[in-house]
């Protein structure tokens, strides 16, 4: 899709794979990237497995753009929480292999994952918005009420706690673990069993079980749009 991004099929699974050599911060750039990518599986109707590089899966927005504020601040931001609810509203079975650290919208990402495998090791899961500064983005709130435990959910949200791979299986950020080294063959083989359903009945079922989260979600995006522009339009002086 372009040098941040890979995008492949194999066996009925669209592979997207976001690899920037560094922290795979979600730029404006990786943006593009990921936005393809997500048009061509749809067009490909695949399956879908969204991993990150050895070690990272993402850590969050690009904080330089970020801190600048101005117009490319408020389409990244923007941008990067439609594309979550694009994510969480995939029309067929959408698994997550977090490779490693997985960090504000590096965690939003991942929660996106119908399934979703983690790696074990000295790897962090956090959305740390509250503690470097930021009241947390409704859709947010929406996307880990629905995916995490309760007890889970308040320390997240509220406290930027955060878990350890094992915590983090215990709260529902992942399904399972596996050695770092087999995290997207263990991704990538349960997404090929995915293949297997019966894919009307899952779309079906998808809507009934996280329609009222998906509508939650549609008008937390459209409510954080507007902060967004009133937060990060103006460039910073």
């Amino acid at each position: 899709m372009n040098d941040l991004v890979k995008y492949r099929v194999e066996d009925g699974v669209g592979v997207i794979t976001m690899d920037d050599g560094k922290a795979n911060a979600v730029s404006l750039a990786l943006l593009d990237g990921l936005e393809a990518a997500l048009r061509q599986a749809i067009e490909d109707d695949v399956v879908l497995l969204l991993e990150g590089r050895a070690g990272m899966f993402s850590a969050g927005f690009h904080m330089p753009t970020l801190t600048a504020k101005g117009p490319d601040a408020l389409s990244m931001l923007t941008r990067g929480f439609e594309l979550v609810e694009k994510l969480l509203a995939y029309p067929k079975p959408m698994v997550t292999a977090n490779t490693g650290h997985a960090i504000a919208m590096g965690c939003f990402l991942l929660l996106a994952g119908d399934h979703r495998v983690g790696a074990a090791g000295p790897f962090k899961i956090v959305a740390n918005e509250v503690a470097i500064g930021l009241t947390m983005p409704r859709t947010a709130v929406e996307l880990c009420r629905l995916r995490l435990t309760a007890p889970a959910f308040q320390r997240s949200m509220l406290i930027s706690a955060p878990f350890t791979p094992e915590t983090a299986l215990a709260a529902g950020h992942v399904h399972e673990l596996v050695a770092p080294e087999d995290v997207s063959a263990s991704a990538l083989a349960t997404a090929k069993q995915l293949t297997n359903l019966n894919m009307p009945a899952f779309r079906g079922t998808k809507q009934r079980v996280n329609g009222d989260a998906l509508r939650a979600v549609r008008a937390a995006v459209e409510a954080d749009s507007a902060e967004f522009a009133t937060l990060f339009g103006q460039a910073a002086g």
